[in-house]
């Protein structure tokens, strides 16, 4: 696989969202995703033999996909797969350096999880390889419009006390850039969509002690290695709760989920028709006169 640049500090990632399961893991999202996803996997006209969980940080999503009639067999794929349920298969594996033979696996699962990839579309690249065809890919990440409040009221204070602004929110994909991506990968019928979810906090503090349970906080490699000021907390929290309050003074988190699925290519799927190939025209269709190319309606240029 080509370099990629380093965004994220993997190795901080699995030290945080250790502690987050030490101190009692904030589910409330990922709880959210799972039911999500296996709702869609539900709408599916189809049954998969072999399935894999690729990087979900607990074993709600096997359990749903498990549940769900919709696979055989379901394996957990996670960096420390002693933290899987054992009623589950596992095998450590990277998202970023998956073990899987070529055109092994039926399903590719994963919620929460890609969104700290360092190399995104080599992680899709690898998933598509791994798939049989007319496998599929349901996934789905955190987006590029999460925690905007907090990106903002940090910056705004950091410009103010610290003279600089350092990045403390990870810059994630947008959709038409994950669109883009899964066409690169190879995938056939891709599909990108997205879920806003507006979550009120009593104060910023409540928030970075969920982002903190979620194993969520700052893992950027371009973080600012010096404690925080409290200076600039408190006055980022100031900040915080003059643009982003309600009326009732509770504060408003926005978090952004975006959905993946894309399948391996397969001679049975449906494909586009070719150029010509209509058997009505469209004018025909839309009630309206044909025009040849370069007319307009009510005139036109001449050279």
């Amino acid at each position: 696989m080509s370099s990629s640049p380093t965004i994220f500090d993997r190795r901080l990632l699995r030290a945080r969202q250790q502690r987050a399961r030490s101190l009692g893991p904030e589910t409330f999202l990922l709880d959210r995703v799972t039911e999500e996803l296996a709702e869609r996997l539900t709408a599916v006209l189809r049954r998969f033999e072999r399935a894999v969980d690729l990087g979900t940080p607990t074993d709600a999503l096997r359990r749903a996909v498990a549940a769900s009639g919709k696979v055989v067999s379901i394996v957990a794929a996670a960096p420390d797969a002693a933290q899987c349920d054992a009623s589950f298969p596992r095998v450590a594996a990277d998202e970023e350096t998956q073990p899987f033979a070529d055109s092994s696996l039926d399903l590719v699962v994963s919620a929460l999880a890609l969104q700290f990839v360092n190399d995104l579309p080599g992680a899709l690249i690898q998933i598509r390889r791994a798939l049989r065809p007319d496998g599929l890919l349901l996934a789905a990440l955190i987006g590029g419009e999460s925690l905007t409040e907090l990106r903002e009221s940090f910056a705004q204070a950091e410009s103010e006390i610290d003279g600089g602004i350092s990045p403390r929110v990870a810059p994630f994909a947008d959709l038409r850039e994950l669109g883009a991506l899964l066409q690169r990968a190879g995938f056939a019928l891709p599909v990108v969509d997205s879920d806003r979810l507006t979550v009120r906090y009593q104060s910023v503090l409540a928030l970075m002690r969920d982002l903190r349970r979620m194993g969520a906080t700052n893992v950027l490699s371009e973080r600012r290695r010096n404690t925080l000021k409290r200076a600039t907390l408190v006055r980022m929290a100031e900040i915080y709760a003059q643009r982003f309050a309600d009326a009732d003074g509770r504060l408003r988190a926005s978090f952004e989920v975006v959905w993946l699925s894309g399948w391996a290519p397969h001679e049975s799927q449906q494909k586009p028709l070719k150029p010509g190939s209509a058997a009505q025209r469209l004018a025909d269709a839309l009630g309206t006169k044909e025009q040849s190319t370069g007319e307009k309606a009510g005139g036109g240029f001449r050279d």
